[in-house]
């Protein structure tokens, strides 16, 4: 009978010990595939990290229509895309090139473009690029197509999720999964830093390296491996209040109020420094809501 108490408080801790372990292991769950679009995400646990595909159900929609004057770079990423889905071969992508003016939203474009016909984005934050491997495995068998985005790519010197990016893209002993593209956005051409002192007449130092132009073309070498690069330049000023004004049509504005506000327009451009399209619609909305907000106070 001592036995058999023993054994159930035994038994009754154990229950409690696992109870008490359970919020702190990695969930048991499938992944939801029926998401247009999904972010992977490290969680820690008892200290060891775990990535996963978290599905995403509410993507921020952007139409390829709204995206004005930057006409070649998206009938170039689009006719890419199209290849894509359509199980043709296609080419990794490099968007670089001004702050504001359409590189995450183009990609996003190509989503509401082809999600009906299989395309899913994969957001992956720079310094997750090292779990690479581990998501190409997690949908290589699936049928849809499957676009890993990194918006903001850059590295500086020792980062690790570098190689990793380098090796997928061209250069494992793996061969690439046929419905996975990496598409990438950078405001720089060079992904890795260069320093004036690479470029210098080579001088004899003792921890020196006897090639150092070997480095330079190394750090190069990964923007080489996207096979289409895309460059994007500052707007004109006409080109912006095209963009403010298409902005404002679709808030509603009528063709009196869109005339009115170009003076306001190029004020706000003025302050932030920039006349991109990011600007051209923070400003739309500013200006459509509080004139909105004006004819409601009446």
């Amino acid at each position: 009978m001592s036995s058999n108490k023993t054994t159930d408080a035994l038994a009754q801790r154990l229950d409690a010990v696992l109870a008490r372990l359970e919020p702190l292991l990695p969930p048991r769950q499938q992944t939801d595939w029926s998401a247009p679009a999904y972010r992977w995400r490290r969680r820690r646990y008892l200290g060891v990290e775990v990535g996963r595909l978290e599905p995403v159900h509410r993507v921020a929609r952007i139409d390829p229509d709204d995206l004005q004057h930057v006409d070649a770079q998206k009938e170039q990423i689009l006719r890419n895309t199209e290849q894509f889905v359509a199980g043709l071969p296609a080419n990794n992508v490099l968007l670089t090139g001004a702050r504001g003016t359409g590189k995450s939203s183009l990609i996003r474009a190509c989503l509401v473009r082809f999600v009906d016909r299989g395309l899913r984005l994969i957001e992956v934050d720079k310094r997750d690029l090292v779990d690479l491997p581990d998501i190409v495995a997690q949908v290589a068998d699936r049928p849809e197509r499957f676009v890993v985005f990194c918006d903001d790519l850059s590295f500086e010197e020792g980062e690790s999720s570098y190689k990793a990016l380098k090796a997928q893209l061209d250069g494992s002993v793996a061969a690439p999964s046929d419905n996975v593209l990496i598409y990438a956005t950078s405001n720089r051409r060079h992904l890795m830093p260069e320093y004036m002192r690479e470029n210098l007449e080579t001088k004899y130092e003792a921890d020196g390296e006897i090639h150092p132009a070997e480095t330079v073309e190394e750090k190069i070498s990964l923007s080489e491996r996207f096979g289409l690069w895309l460059s994007f330049y500052p707007f004109r000023q006409d080109d912006y209040l095209d963009i403010v004004a298409h902005w404002l049509a679709r808030l509603g504005a009528d063709r009196a109020l869109i005339d009115a506000a170009r003076a306001d327009a190029l004020q706000f451009a003025l302050q932030r420094g920039s006349r991109s399209g990011r600007v051209a619609l923070q400003f739309a909305r500013d200006y459509a809501g509080r004139h909105g907000l004006a004819a409601r106070r009446g």
